[in-house]
C-alpha cells in the first residue's frame, strides 16, 4: 500500500522573509511534499522583507476552505509575522491544527504570532534572538537552531532555515528521507 502523501502551507503575507519561506518551499519539495504557497491577503504575489516578490500557488481563503494540512509554516520577517499575529483566519488556522496535534511551524519572528494566538505556551521553542524577551514569560526558551516539542518546531533565522527545513523532514517522513536530502544539497551542517 503507498504512502500517504503529506502536505504543507507556507503562508505568506507582505513582509514575510524570502530566504525562510524559500528555502522551506524547495527543501520540502526535494523530499516529495507537496507544499502550497498561500497569500494571506488577496493577490496572486507577495513583496517580501527585502522586495523580492513571490508568487503564491493560492489565496489563503481557497487553499484552507475544506482542506486540512500535515502542517502549517509560518516564515518570519517582522512586518510578516506582526500581520500573521493581527490575522484572525491565521489564528483560526493555528488553533484547528494545534486542536487536532498536527505540526505547526514558525521560524525568526513569527514565533511571536504563536503566542499572540494561543499556541503551545508553556512549551519549548527558540526564535530570532530579538525576540526572546517578547517570548519569555510564555515559554521555554531555548537557543538552539531548531526546538521540536510536541507539535511545534521553531527555529532561530534565516542561516538556520536549512536545518528547520530538515527538521520538518524528519517529523513529516522519517530521519532517514531528511538526511538524503540534506546529501543531496551537499549539506553538511544536518545531524
Amino acid at each position: 500500500m503507498a504512502e500517504k502523501e503529506r502536505t504543507a502551507i507556507v503562508l505568506l503575507v507582505d513582509g514575510s522573509e524570502e530566504m525562510e519561506a524559500v528555502t522551506v518551499v524547495d527543501v520540502l519539495r526535494r523530499a516529495g511534499i507537496a507544499v502550497t504557497i498561500a497569500g494571506v491577503w488577496d493577490g496572486s504575489c507577495v513583496k517580501c522583507s527585502r522586495n523580492v516578490k513571490i508568487c503564491t500557488d493560492a489565496v489563503f481563503t481557497d487553499a484552507t476552505q475544506d482542506k486540512s494540512y500535515d502542517i502549517v509554516i509560518l516564515p518570519g520577517g517582522l512586518n510578516g509575522s506582526k500581520a500573521f499575529a493581527s490575522s484572525v483566519e491565521v489564528g483560526r488556522l493555528l488553533q484547528k491544527q494545534d486542536s487536532e496535534n498536527k505540526l505547526i511551524a514558525a521560524i525568526c519572528a513569527a514565533p511571536t504570532a504563536l503566542k499572540t494566538h494561543n499556541i503551545g505556551k508553556g512549551k519549548r521553542i527558540t526564535s530570532y534572538p530579538s525576540m526572546k524577551k517578547d517570548l519569555c514569560e510564555d515559554y521555554e526558551y531555548c537557543e538552539d537552531k531548531v526546538v521540536v516539542d510536541g507539535n511545534l518546531i521553531t527555529s532561530r533565522g534565516p542561516a538556520t532555515a536549512i536545518d528547520f527545513s530538515l527538521t520538518i523532514i524528519k517529523e513529516l517522513l522519517n530521519e532517514e528521507k531528511a538526511k538524503n536530502v540534506a546529501n543531496g544539497l551537499l549539506y553538511e551542517g544536518y545531524k
